[in-house]
């Protein structure tokens, strides 16, 4: 039997560890994970998806919040491979080298494009039509190990960060899984990354999430899409900051300024864009206020930001 150490965070993570932990060949002896976070209206603490199902399964679980402090614990665990599917922090050489068949991460992306810790965003906000799952060895360096095994999906207009994360959750499972025997028997040849076709992706930064309705029509609408349901793009009116959930590109053109609001539309909530390209907002949610649908802010709340 394989022992392996996992290593995870978020929903992402579920799937693939399901998958390893119900298969025969593989046993689990360590799971780590972010340590809990406080947040909700309460202020309690939140466990990551990984912890809970590790609990359920009462496996052995360890949260350190500088992984380097816990090495010697974990490679006395004696793992045969570390497998790591968005865990969010740097794993040294030292750890990443004590397995007999090392460390492999599933990577949302086709490496070498969009390194970093928001490649599914990224692609969605940059217009991308296809992504998929890089699985392939850990080295000290961000996201640039030799490559395993790819395997893409397209993107589709109707795809949300939420729905595209989903999607790869599910082809990172069956990628591995049909991949990890190879590696452990040794049928794989790995293929270096082209460090010129190198591109990042970074964690979202708050500015980015601020809607500039100077851009066209078409990028916004990629950005509420990247953004939702989470960090939610926005987007100022008067000061007062509404987060924006759905939209689509219409065609039709308007010489008004970006950012002014189509009045007379039977409901419909239009936004000018650069280009004189028009967004519809389908919903959105005001500051203190429930998600509503486009025409319920017109009824309620549009005559404020007149």
């Amino acid at each position: 039997m394989i022992k392996i150490l996992f290593m995870g965070t978020p929903k992402f993570s579920v799937p693939i560890l399901d998958a390893l932990a119900n298969d025969e060949r593989y046993e689990i002896v360590g799971v780590v994970t972010q340590p809990d976070k406080i947040g909700g209206r309460g202020h309690n603490l939140i466990m990551s998806p990984v912890k809970e199902y590790a609990i359920e399964k009462n496996f052995k679980i360890f949260q350190p919040e500088h992984i380097k402090d816990q090495y010697d614990e974990l490679i006395n665990l004696g793992a045969d491979i570390i497998i790591t599917a968005a865990y969010g922090q740097f794993v040294g050489t030292r750890l990443l080298d004590s397995p007999r068949f090392k460390a492999i991460n599933c990577h949302g992306s086709l490496l070498p494009k969009y390194r970093g810790g928001s490649p599914i965003q990224t692609a969605i906000k940059n217009g991308d039509k296809e992504t998929g799952i890089t699985i392939m060895y850990m080295i000290k360096e961000m996201d640039a190990g030799d490559i395993i095994a790819q395997r893409s999906i397209p993107i589709e207009d109707s795809d949300t960060n939420g729905t595209l994360f989903d999607k790869l959750s599910y082809l990172a499972r069956d990628l591995l899984m049909d991949t990890l025997p190879l590696i452990i028997e040794g049928k794989i040849n790995p293929i270096k990354q082209d460090e010129s076709l190198v591109t990042f992706a970074y964690n979202i930064k708050k500015e980015e999430e601020l809607i500039d309705f100077n851009l066209d029509a078409r990028s916004i609408f990629n950005q509420i899409r990247a953004f939702n349901p989470e960090p939610t793009a926005y987007m100022k009116l008067k000061d007062d900051e509404i987060k924006v959930y759905e939209s689509i590109v219409l065609d039709e053109t308007s010489d008004l300024k970006p950012g002014s609001i189509l009045l007379n539309q039977k409901g419909h909530l239009k936004m000018v864009c650069g280009n004189k390209t028009v967004l519809e907002i389908l919903s959105l949610k005001p500051a203190g206020k429930k998600l509503m649908t486009g025409r319920d802010f017109l009824n309620g709340h549009v005559n404020k930001y007149l």
